[in-house]
């Protein structure tokens, strides 16, 4: 539905995420889910995903990288072994280590970094002031001045977003340019002719060799051989 790239792109995220499942035996975004539960709780609460939708993300990261980070990164998310403890996701926690994390990921994937995590700093940051404006209270007419209210809102983000957030909340923010999709360039197309080549080429390798196998089964039954042999006297003939 949003493109080959995009579509194996999710399938990989998707394997992480089970492998992050099965080693600590519960799903990845849990607190998202949880602060959901409790938005529920509160009279009046008005509940807003605010973060920039996954087929853009998607897009504009596998644009961002050359053909050979594609298939760098592509192996590497489909071999991951590694094992994750507890312990680790509360080393996680710690400010400075994730720092060293986010920089470690800054020099192997400079433009990955900055679509899936820079450009959602500023498109949450844009959010969260959206959602923080004054509310405006209703009045009795024209002629009575305005009234307005601070907005109390609760944001729930990842920890690596944190620190992006605060660097752009005084910032004159525009997403325009973050929203929008660039066209493929000559590594994509190149890389989806290869895929797209692969795979009808193995289906249509498949359906020889199972053409063949079949053929050379019918040939080989008694019925076969008998109807034949009568082909061949006939022409003789």
């Amino acid at each position: 539905q949003n493109g080959v790239m995009s579509g194996l792109m999710q399938m990989l995220l998707l394997k992480v995420s089970a492998h992050i499942t099965e080693q600590l035996g519960m799903a990845p975004g849990g607190e998202f889910r949880e602060a959901f539960k409790e938005a529920s709780k509160v009279p009046f609460c008005k509940f807003h995903l605010g973060d920039r939708p996954i087929p853009v993300t998607f897009k504009r990261a596998i644009a961002a990288l050359s053909f050979w980070q594609k298939v760098k990164l592509a192996w590497g998310l489909c071999f991951l072994s590694d094992p994750i403890s507890k312990d680790d996701v509360e080393k996680c926690k710690q400010k400075d280590l994730l720092e060293q994390m986010m920089a470690e990921m800054i020099g192997e994937f400079p433009d990955l970094h900055r679509t899936i995590v820079s450009e959602r700093d500023i498109y949450l940051t844009y959010m969260l002031k959206q959602a923080a404006k004054q509310i405006e209270l209703p009045r009795a007419s024209e002629n009575e001045p305005r009234k307005y209210i601070p907005a109390v809102v609760v944001g729930v983000v990842g920890m690596g977003h944190v620190p992006g957030i605060e660097k752009n909340w005084n910032s004159d923010l525009n997403i325009q340019e973050i929203m929008s999709v660039p066209p493929p360039s000559a590594s994509n197309k190149i890389f989806k002719f290869v895929v797209k080549a692969t795979v009808f080429g193995l289906m249509g390798y498949g359906c020889y060799r199972i053409g063949q196998r079949t053929v050379q089964f019918i040939l080989s039954m008694p019925a076969a051989q008998n109807y034949l042999q009568k082909l061949t006297e006939i022409r003789s003939h």
